[in-house]
């Protein structure tokens, strides 16, 4: 029986932070309605405020849960037996089609930056995830220098800045970008040279 009440426990925390995810990248923290939050996810809005605290409190977990997810996803591309280019070249491909597969995970970053990152500032997991994701870098950079194809001396923060921010200034650019260069940035061939440019910038700036 207990077993079974946490089973049914884990599965309303889900339908919580799904449909919380759902809102709040959609309105932001100020625009979500704890009462929608709870109709979407067919829970009483008491065991909300059981699990969460509070609108923060569930908007922090949504936060963390978000940022959990890529960084898991980037753990799991199995990088270490590639040769350096090769990995570098699959953790820049797999950002890109990421932030195009969750554009909702884009919207929550924008969110919580808006809250000069707030939420986030008081949580270890995403800050433990994240230094996993500096040493992931680090490795792929010294095996590349190891391997002669690298410089030495860069910055895998500094790297991986690069990388986020090449896709994500793109994404959250779209709409204008498309006006203002008279393009349509999301067709399928614009979407193709994109991460081509990306990989060979990428690429072109770590090699030896």
């Amino acid at each position: 029986m207990p077993e079974t009440k946490t089973r049914d426990a884990e599965a309303t925390q889900a339908r919580i932070l799904k449909a919380a995810q759902a809102e709040f990248a959609s309105l932001g923290l100020a625009g979500a309605r704890v009462d929608e939050i709870a109709a979407r996810a067919q829970a009483n809005k008491r065991m909300i405020y059981h699990y969460f605290g509070n609108k923060e409190g569930l908007f922090k977990a949504v936060l963390e849960d978000a940022w959990m997810g890529i960084r898991r996803a980037e753990q799991a591309l199995d990088l270490d037996h590639l040769r350096a280019e090769d990995a570098l070249e699959r953790l820049v491909r797999f950002t890109w089609d990421y932030y195009l597969e969750h554009p909702e995970f884009i919207r929550l970053v924008n969110s919580e930056n808006l809250h000069e990152a707030r939420h986030l500032r008081s949580s270890d997991k995403v800050r433990d995830a994240s230094r996993r994701l500096v040493t992931q870098v680090q490795s792929i950079l010294d095996r590349g220098v190891k391997e002669g194809v690298f410089r030495a001396g860069i910055d895998p923060v500094q790297l991986n800045i690069t990388i986020a921010g090449m896709g994500y200034y793109y994404l959250t650019n779209r709409y204008t970008g498309s006006l203002l260069y008279e393009r349509d940035l999301m067709s399928d061939e614009a979407l193709r040279q994109r991460i081509e440019h990306n990989v060979e910038t990428i690429l072109r700036l770590v090699r030896a």
